[in-house]
């Protein structure tokens, strides 16, 4: 039986619906990441699971129990918080074993088990510190070592590394997940930030104005997304999308230009005239002598990377991400792979599989 289930959960802010009826079974020691954009419901989903809202409908299971209505303190639940939420009068140690002492745990349980937390997260040294005597990232740490001393059922991080720089959220991240995997609690992660996503999930739950339009392993979201929402959102720089119809038999599509793509091995994709949008990743797109031509209007050069920004056969708006080198000239040819062309319907934005 999975270990955390939603069914058919809603939230109303008054009259504005939040949530629209989401689905949801977690494995036991799964690490679920919950990503969308701003405003998209994610934070309102696991305030729902923390208990710190009460749904308008729907059930909330976990390890087999329905707590939607059960208050915070008796789900036995963990959430770390984006702003870390430490009582800025209480030292390192205090702030861990806060929730112990309420709790009622002995004095030299509270000690061991902070002791372990510390230990684990390198803050030994500094469980007599007050919160403004830290880092940024040694109060990120406090606040997850708050959250394991109290060997929650289930671990919720509300995007707990947005206020870090750019080096300690890959440093964060990497200890996060580490911490999981050893610790193998449950976990649900929110964030906008794709490459959290990526990385730290065994599946990613993409939300889109409050409703599911993906739940899958990361690799298949980005290779095989649901939709062109899912498919603009997950990839840096986002997917190419060209606007076309369906010819020679459904096995090709014609842009606006005049310009034919054929499918990868003849497949079809439907009946000819039917009107759709075709999905490339500027990372597919290779440099050809005898490809299209793509001219240049902005070279983004990133280190290992470079992200040349333009319009293909002569209008279309279109990005090309290059592993290697710079071209010298404004003006190249490009080829796309059929085996990579997404193929997406005009009116849903579901995708088709030709």
């Amino acid at each position: 039986m999975p270990f955390l289930v939603l069914e058919n959960l809603h939230k109303n802010f008054g009259s504005v619906p939040v949530l629209h009826g989401i689905d949801l079974a977690m494995e036991a020691g799964e690490m679920l990441v919950i990503v969308g954009a701003s405003g998209c419901g994610k934070s309102t989903l696991l305030r729902l699971i923390a208990g710190l809202e009460v749904p308008s409908g729907g059930r909330i299971l976990l390890d087999g129990h329905d707590v939607a209505r059960l208050d915070p303190a008796e789900r036995d639940i963990a959430m770390v918080f984006q702003n870390y939420a430490l009582y800025p009068h209480m030292t390192v140690f205090d702030n861990m074993a806060y929730g112990l002492r309420i709790r009622g745990l002995s004095r030299p349980e509270i000690q061991t088990r902070v002791d372990d937390a510390a230990s684990l997260l390198g803050l030994s040294s500094l469980l007599q510190r007050k919160p403004r005597q830290l880092s940024g990232g040694q109060r990120q740490r406090v606040a997850m070592g708050r959250a394991i001393v109290r060997n929650p059922k289930l671990f919720l991080f509300d995007e707990p590394l947005s206020n870090l720089d750019a080096k300690l959220r890959v440093q964060m991240r990497a200890e996060i997940r580490r911490l999981q995997r050893r610790m193998g609690v449950t976990s649900l992660y929110v964030t906008h930030d794709q490459v959290e996503a990526m990385t730290l999930g065994d599946r990613l739950l993409v939300l889109h104005q409050g409703r599911t339009v993906q739940l899958a392993t990361p690799m298949e979201v980005f290779e095989h997304p649901a939709n062109t929402y899912v498919a603009g959102f997950i990839g840096a720089p986002a997917m190419n999308f060209l606007p076309g119809v369906l010819s020679h038999q459904g096995t090709a599509v014609t842009l606006g230009n005049g310009l034919v793509l054929p499918f990868a091995d003849g497949r079809r994709a439907g009946d000819d005239g039917r009107a759709l949008s075709i999905g490339i990743r500027p990372e597919h797109v290779v440099l050809s002598p005898e490809g299209l031509p793509f001219q240049i209007d902005l070279v983004e050069p990133l280190g290992s990377e470079t992200v040349l920004i333009g319009r293909l056969n002569g209008s279309e708006p279109f990005s090309v991400k290059l592993t290697s080198g710079t071209p010298a000239q404004e003006d190249v040819l490009v080829t796309i792979p059929p085996a990579q062309i997404h193929i997406f319907d005009n009116e849903s934005g579901l995708r088709l599989d030709p």
